[in-house]
């Protein structure tokens, strides 16, 4: 139990919190400047990565992960010298994966081939959509064509890249959004992330919902609806779900996001990075501060980004396998409630068979308000 992490494996996630834009979707913790001091951002999070490393030494990586933000915006130096670092207070795995996030409009040749150089070996661009009216809705500030010709470059640069989609916009249909989805399936490569819009406190799409002005989102059933095709289309075309939202060839899911979901260790790295760490038997969820000049002021002064640390519970849910009960139980120290799940299962949310948990197809569109019941 001590070593349980090594079941899931140990990655790095680090968090660039800076945009060129603010989406209006967005609840990320990602912010616009005018400048950043790379300089003092890069000796920062070496600092962290050290911190880290004097925590839980002596760890082989599996997986480093550049996101945020927009991290294709740093500093092709700095991502070198992360993925250094990583490698030389642990030890980097021969056959890491190294996934950086990219935005269409900051997609240039020359500075794809630095980060290979450095490292990088995955990219996941967020073009989120496929046609300019929608890409303008959502507050994304490149066009379909720039998004096809970034994917072009990434695509000669790299063996492996992902890109993102969101569904369930305003004024969409159903079969808009098939065609829209076949069209992505003949570019993807190995890895699709497709995500239903979701309005979020806080964003500028949440205010504009509280006041009544968010107008046209599909109801509740038509984005339910284009989920279930969403995953029937994906696997007719070779990409099976793996997790809710993920869709990959076999051998080609992202291995970083599986060590979440099937609760391996990985250290945050950045503001507001979240990390899960065990340490003398024992498991923490961390967490940095997430302001990104509160962050910096508070690595010069500690050494570290760390803001508070706390539990975290059930990612394994998010993916097709499901959970180990017997496992969760041994790490929470009491299994989950009888009643709760029985609940659930009798709702056709969940299945279980033995000593696995899954959510059903009926389940994973409403994967929050189950996690919400269990986790009381």
């Amino acid at each position: 139990m001590i070593d349980d992490w090594r079941a899931g494996g140990f990655g790095v996630y680090v968090h660039w919190p800076y945009c060129l834009a603010k989406c209006p979707y967005c609840d990320f913790n990602s912010h616009v400047t005018r400048t950043v001091d790379h300089s003092a951002w890069r000796s920062a999070l070496i600092q962290d990565i050290q911190s880290a490393a004097a925590k839980v030494p002596n760890r082989t990586v599996d997986t480093v992960f550049f996101g945020g933000g927009t991290p294709s915006l740093m500093h092709p130096e700095t991502v070198a010298r992360v993925i250094e670092e990583s490698g030389a207070v642990w030890t980097l795995a021969p056959d890491a994966e190294i996934t950086l996030e990219a935005n269409p409009t900051s997609v240039e040749m020359d500075r794809f081939r630095a980060f290979a150089t450095a490292g990088v070996n995955r990219i996941s661009m967020g073009i989120q959509a496929l046609n300019d009216p929608d890409l303008r809705r959502l507050g994304r500030t490149h066009s379909v064509a720039e998004a096809r010709a970034a994917f072009d470059i990434a695509r000669a640069a790299f063996d492996r890249v992902s890109f993102d989609l969101i569904y369930a916009r305003q004024g969409q249909t159903r079969e808009a959004w098939r065609a829209e989805l076949g069209e992505a399936l003949t570019m993807a490569i190995d890895h699709l992330s497709l995500y239903q819009l979701t309005i979020e406190p806080g964003t500028r799409f949440g205010e504009l919902a509280d006041l009544g002005k968010l107008r046209d989102m599909p109801e509740d059933e038509i984005a339910s609806d284009m989920y279930l095709e969403t995953q029937e289309i994906c696997a007719a075309a070779g990409l099976a779900a793996y997790e809710v939202s993920n869709h990959a060839r076999p051998e080609a899911e992202s291995r970083h996001n599986l060590i979440y979901w099937r609760y391996g260790d990985y250290a945050g790295i950045g503001p507001g990075a979240h990390g899960r760490l065990t340490r003398d038997g024992i498991r923490r969820a961390t967490g940095g501060a997430r302001h990104p000049d509160a962050w910096l002021e508070r690595v010069n002064k500690t050494g570290h980004g760390l803001d508070e640390e706390t539990e975290m519970l059930l990612m394994g849910l998010r993916l097709r396998d499901g959970v180990d009960t017997t496992r969760f139980a041994n790490l929470n120290g009491k299994p989950l409630d009888p009643a709760t799940l029985n609940d659930l299962i009798a709702d056709g949310r969940l299945e279980q068979t033995r000593d696995t948990l899954r959510a059903t197809s009926a389940g994973r569109p409403v994967l929050t308000a189950i996690l919400r019941a269990l986790l009381v």
